[in-house]
């Protein structure tokens, strides 16, 4: 037992610091390896000596349970992850993982926000209240450069250039990027840097852009609350988060003709394949209004 929390400290160590994965990657991969400790224990079995069949009844027992292929898919690649590890630290001479097929998992659109439905939510917004101009410019941020909410909840003030309408923005494992915003942002982000932000904040003091009522950052949780809110306010019945934001920044550009490779690096996706879902929702949405439109379809 005290070898096999050894083995998967040092784990962790390898996916923060060589890896470079955030720490939401890093808790579910620990999360699915220490499922198969749990199920090998029971055995008095370790990581190191078991084989494929091991892992093929630890996958069979998950199965039972009724989890997802998705969840399934998201195990088999911690695992895979974690035993390729162990093979180049040659804790391992043969790979339990090798030939253990991943099911097929049916790819689900990201929902988005239409450009019409984008303007209707952002003129709900009550412009003599400091709150909701608060909100507003933080959810025009989300839009206007694609950010993760988690992104603009960790905007510090020196993270911004507003004479050059650029953020660097820390996201996923560190990794940096710096993005354009539009000029409505910089008007937004002038207005509430310049007077709104100091007037919430009062006596107290934060390196961060969006700032709640007791002077720390806003949170995701609250966040999401508030969009909750101003989506009901304008109409829109679409389970929105706010990373539709986002995913409503990359179907735009895609549907405008930005080029991919463009929209990978503003969104700071590290495989294209990631970005490449977009153009599939750029798709079905050429396919719907082929489907109205046209006098044969």
């Amino acid at each position: 037992m005290a070898r096999s929390n050894k083995i998967v400290k040092e784990f962790k160590d390898y996916l923060e610091i060589e890896k470079g994965l955030s720490q939401n990657s890093i808790f579910s991969y620990l999360s699915d390896i220490k499922k198969l400790d749990r199920f090998l224990l029971k055995d008095n079995k370790d990581f190191i000596s078991i084989g494929r069949n091991d892992i093929y009844e630890f996958l069979r027992e998950e199965t039972v349970k009724k989890v997802s292929n998705r969840t399934k898919a998201r195990v088999i690649a911690s695992l895979r992850q974690f035993y390729n590890y162990l093979e180049i630290q040659k804790f391992i001479m043969d790979n339990p993982m090798d030939k253990v097929e991943s099911p097929k998992i049916e790819r689900h659109l990201p929902d988005f926000l239409t450009q019409d439905e984008v303007k209707k939510l952002f003129t709900v917004f009550n412009k003599s209240n400091d709150l909701e101009l608060r909100d507003m410019t933080m959810f025009e941020i989300l839009y206007s450069a694609g950010l993760r909410i988690s992104e603009a909840c960790n905007l510090k003030i020196t993270d911004l250039d507003l004479d050059n309408m650029l953020i660097n923005v820390k996201g996923k494992g560190g990794r940096e990027r710096l993005v354009p915003f539009g000029e409505i942002a910089a008007e937004l982000l002038n207005a509430y840097i310049g007077t709104i932000r100091d007037r919430i904040m009062g006596e107290r003091n934060s390196e961060y852009v969006f700032i709640s009522k007791k002077g720390g950052s806003i949170n995701r949780k609250s966040a999401w609350r508030l969009l909750k809110r101003y989506i009901d306010r304008a109409g829109i019945k679409k389970n929105i988060t706010p990373h539709t934001l986002r995913h409503s920044f990359a179907t735009h550009l895609l549907q405008n003709n930005a080029d991919l490779r463009s929209v990978q690096e503003l969104l700071g996706h590290i495989d294209i394949s990631t970005t490449q879902i977009y153009t599939h929702v750029v798709s079905k949405e050429l396919e719907k209004a082929h489907k109205i439109h046209h006098p044969r379809s």
